[in-house]
C-alpha cells in the first residue's frame, strides 16, 4: 500500500489538494532555483562577480528547466539533488558558471528551499485556522447556550452549556494562531553558511549576502546558519502535532457525542455501512482523531533528527525529509476536515426550558 496521501483512493480521506502543492517536487525544485537567481544576484551585490555576470546567471536559473530524472539520478549517487542541479546550471550558465552557487553548500540550498516551504505552508494554517475559529464561534452562536452533560473520566459529573464544551475546542486553536506567529521567525529563516557552516568560502562579505538573501527572498535573518541546529524546524513539526491533536480532541468529543443512546449531537453527512444501512458514521471526527495520533507519533522521529553529528548529518538531515511533510499534510488535513465537520452540526444538546 503507497503512501495514503497520494493513495488512488485513501487519498479521498486523507489527501489534502493544497497541502499536496505546497510540499511537491516542482514546487521544492522551484525555491531551490529561486535561492539559486537570488544568490547569483547577491554574489554580484557584494562585488564576488560583476553585476553583469550576476544577472546573466540569474536569468539562466530562472528560465531553466530541469529535468527531475537528472535531480533522481544524481540524489541517487550524491544523496541529495543539489550537486546534479548546480552541475545542470552551470552547463546552462555557460560563461556566466562561475556567478552560480560559488561559495554556498547543498544544505544551503535545500534548507531554505525548505524555509520558502514553510512560509508557504504557514499561510495555509492560518488562513484555516481562522477559518475553524471563525466556524465555531458561528456554531456557539446557535447551539451554546443549550445543556449537555458534563462528564469527567467518561462519566456524567454535572449539565453544562454546549458553550462551555466549544470553548474547549475554539480557545487552543486561537491560541495556536498567536503561537504560529511567534515561531515563525525562528523556522522561516535563510539559510547561508557554506561548507562547514561557518561562511569562511564566501569570505569576509558573508554577512552581507546572507542579508542580502533574507531580503530578497523574504525570509529571516538568523544570527548564524543553522546546518546542525535544527530546533526551530523540530518546534515546527511540534507545533504541528499541536494544531493536529487539539483537532483530534474535538474529533473525539463529537464521536461520543454522537453515540447512538447519548445523542447529544446530530451530524449531516456520516458515512455507511456495507453492512448495517441504518448506521451513519461519525467518519469526520474519526479522522480528526487519526491523524492527531498519526502526528504525535511522528514528533518523536523529529526529536531524533535533532541529534547532528559536527557541522552537518547526513542521516539526521534526511530523517527530517521523511517526516515534516507527511505531518504537514497531516495537519492541513485535520484543518480542512475540521472545517467540513463543523459544516455538518445540525444541531448540539437541548435548549434549556
Amino acid at each position: 500500500m503507497s503512501d495514503v496521501f497520494e493513495h488512488p483512493w485513501l487519498s479521498g480521506l486523507f489527501g489534502d489538494c493544497d497541502a499536496d502543492a505546497i510540499w511537491s517536487a516542482p514546487q521544492s525544485l522551484a525555491h531551490m532555483l529561486t535561492f539559486e537567481a537570488a544568490y547569483s544576484r547577491g554574489l554580484g551585490a557584494i562585488g564576488i562577480v560583476s553585476l553583469r555576470d550576476a544577472q546573466m546567471a540569474a536569468q539562466r536559473i530562472e528560465s531553466a528547466n530541469p529535468d527531475l530524472e537528472i535531480l533522481r539520478s544524481g540524489t541517487v549517487q550524491d544523496g541529495l539533488p543539489v550537486p546534479a542541479l548546480v552541475r545542470f546550471l552551470k552547463l546552462e550558465a555557460g560563461q556566466f558558471k562561475n556567478a552560480i552557487h560559488t561559495g554556498a553548500t547543498s544544505q544551503d540550498v535545500m534548507d531554505t528551499a525548505l524555509a520558502l516551504t514553510l512560509r508557504e505552508n504557514s499561510e495555509l494554517l492560518a488562513d484555516r485556522l481562522s477559518e475553524v475559529v471563525d466556524m465555531l464561534g458561528q456554531v456557539s452562536k446557535r447551539f451554546g447556550s443549550n445543556t449537555i452533560m458534563g462528564r469527567t473520566r467518561m462519566q456524567a459529573a454535572l449539565p453544562v452549556t454546549v458553550g462551555h464544551r466549544l470553548e474547549t475546542w475554539s480557545a487552543p486553536l486561537a491560541e495556536h494562531l498567536r503561537r504560529l506567529e511567534q515561531m515563525r521567525p525562528r523556522a522561516e529563516c535563510v539559510q547561508l553558511g557554506g561548507a562547514v557552516g561557518d561562511g569562511q568560502a564566501i569570505g569576509i562579505k558573508y554577512r552581507e549576502l546572507a542579508e542580502f538573501l533574507a531580503s530578497a527572498l523574504e525570509l529571516h535573518l538568523p544570527n548564524r546558519s543553522w546546518h546542525a541546529t535544527r530546533e526551530g524546524i523540530t518546534e515546527y513539526a511540534s507545533f504541528l502535532s499541536l494544531i493536529s491533536g487539539s483537532l483530534g480532541k474535538m474529533g473525539q468529543d463529537i464521536c461520543l457525542m454522537a453515540q447512538q443512546g447519548v445523542d447529544e449531537i446530530k451530524l449531516s453527512g456520516g458515512g455507511g455501512s456495507s453492512a448495517m444501512p441504518h448506521k451513519k458514521n461519525p467518519v469526520l471526527a474519526e479522522l480528526l482523531i487519526t491523524l492527531a495520533r498519526f502526528n504525535a507519533t511522528r514528533v518523536s522521529g523529529m526529536h531524533q533528527a535533532l541529534v547532528h553529528e559536527q557541522e552537518r548529518s547526513g542521516s539526521a538531515w534526511s530523517l527530517e525529509w521523511m517526516i515534516l511533510p507527511s505531518m504537514a499534510k497531516a495537519t492541513a488535513r485535520s484543518l480542512s476536515a475540521a472545517i467540513t465537520l463543523c459544516t455538518q452540526i445540525e444541531s448540539i444538546g437541548e435548549a434549556r426550558t
